[in-house]
């Protein structure tokens, strides 16, 4: 394969973003990667098409880990190769590697760049860095979040667990978060670090996405959102200072922005917008308010959640990374894109219709869809479709106007600092 895959991570040190890493590597340091074989069943709304995105068998990879530490990355990223080095030594000691393994990892460059989502200085740096560096970005995936939690309501919680154990424990509401906190920048944190940072990121990248050489086009943007995004904030507080409900509104308008970028001209520009969810795991996001033993309640809830039937509680940090891997190495004609009548395989619990390969669902009107993370009460992981909440004429308009917004916020900054659009 001449062009191989540039694949740039967001939060890649840690959680998810370190599973989504490690899954990409074991994934595509075999010939025939299961996470890329297809989730729902082919429907008659497939269409051929010229470029399918279809980067496997990949004999090399460049993954770019954008994170805020570079000690935390350089550890993270001795951990993957050490990770690799032993699982592909472990398949070829079984016979299950014809020296494939192998070659991946001779073709194999994980980089570090320093990136922190809540300076749009940082942001353009980083950029500027990717663009001095490498000829294309064949995926962005946008991992990295933040959640400003000023503490748990214990007594709240303690009666969901006892009257909604597995809604309190997939939907909690007893996270209480701080409100009005601040960006350097005068935007509001949350929404810069979660929302508005991986906007401009995409568009100071989108002339390099839209240079992605074939077999690795079209370019793919995934997006993550969450189990808990939901509208918890008035139009007019977009950037989400004065709600104590941030993450859950951040997540809301990733879901409204992605699909929005879906829909509109970035078919035409060889990019694709996609939204994930990593399910419920166990991640660090709440550690600074746990101690071992209420860490470990937590823990324990999630897998007695998931042995009583919730789907959601993926729990490790490579069970959450399944959709993101997924979407990014499946065929693009064999991502649905929106609900439909088609029947879906074993592994997804949802209904939908297929990207006829412009971008697009065959029908504009049905709902969109984000890809969900799951596994079986025994940990076994898959994916299946979620229908994005509440989409509506008034949503699709909501959804216009936010990503104008971003537009002249981020053109602001450009003009700021002198650059060109």
């Amino acid at each position: 394969m001449s062009s191989r895959p540039i694949i740039i991570v967001t939060g890649a040190n840690s959680g998810v973003g370190l599973g989504i890493c490690h899954r990409l590597l074991s994934q595509l340091s075999q010939r025939d990667p299961p996470d890329a074989h297809p989730a729902f069943n082919p429907t008659s709304e497939v269409a051929e098409v010229e470029e399918d995105g279809h980067i496997y068998p990949c004999s090399g990879l460049t993954l770019v880990m954008a994170c805020r530490s570079i000690n935390k990355a350089e550890a993270a990223r001795r951990e993957l190769y050490d990770t690799l080095d032993k699982e592909i030594a472990e398949r070829s000691r079984k016979g299950e590697d014809d020296g494939f393994g192998g070659k991946f990892r001779r073709n194999l460059t994980i980089d570090i760049l320093q990136v922190d989502l809540s300076q749009m200085s940082s942001v353009f740096k980083f950029c500027d860095e990717v663009r001095q560096k490498y000829p294309y970005v064949s995926h962005l995936i946008f991992n990295a979040g933040v959640i400003h939690m000023s503490g748990i309501a214990w007594f709240e919680a303690t009666i969901e667990l006892c009257t909604h154990f597995i809604h309190a424990v997939t939907y909690p509401s007893f996270y209480k978060q701080h409100t009005g906190e601040m960006s350097r920048d005068g935007l509001g944190w949350v929404w810069q670090s979660n929302v508005f940072g991986h906007f401009a990121m995409y568009r100071s990248l989108q002339p390099l996405l839209s240079q992605t050489p074939a077999p690795c086009s079209p370019s793919r943007v995934i997006w993550t959102s969450s189990l808990e995004a939901h509208r918890l904030y008035d139009s007019d507080d977009f950037q989400l200072t004065k709600t104590d409900h941030s993450y859950e509104g951040s997540k809301y308008q990733i879901e409204l922005i992605a699909t929005q970028l879906a829909r509109r001209e970035d078919r035409e520009k060889n990019i694709r917008h996609f939204i994930v969810h990593p399910g419920v795991a166990s991640t660090n996001i709440s550690a600074s308010k746990l101690n071992f033993f209420t860490e470990f309640f937590k823990v324990l809830t999630f897998f007695i959640a998931r042995f009583f039937g919730s789907p959601h509680h993926t729990i490790t940090a490579a069970n959450a990374a399944f959709s993101a891997v997924h979407v990014t190495l499946v065929s693009i004609s064999l991502i649905p894109l929106s609900l439909w009548a088609s029947k879906s395989s074993s592994h997804s619990n949802g209904t939908a219709s297929h990207s006829n390969g412009n971008g697009l669902s065959p029908s504009s009107n049905s709902p969109p869809v984000k890809f969900a993370s799951v596994t079986d009460r025994w940990g076994n992981p898959g994916v299946l479709t979620q229908e994005i909440a509440g989409w509506n004429e008034d949503t699709e308009k909501e959804s216009a106007l936010l990503v104008g917004k971003c537009e002249r916020l981020y053109q602001g900054f450009l003009e700021a600092e002198g650059r060109k659009s």
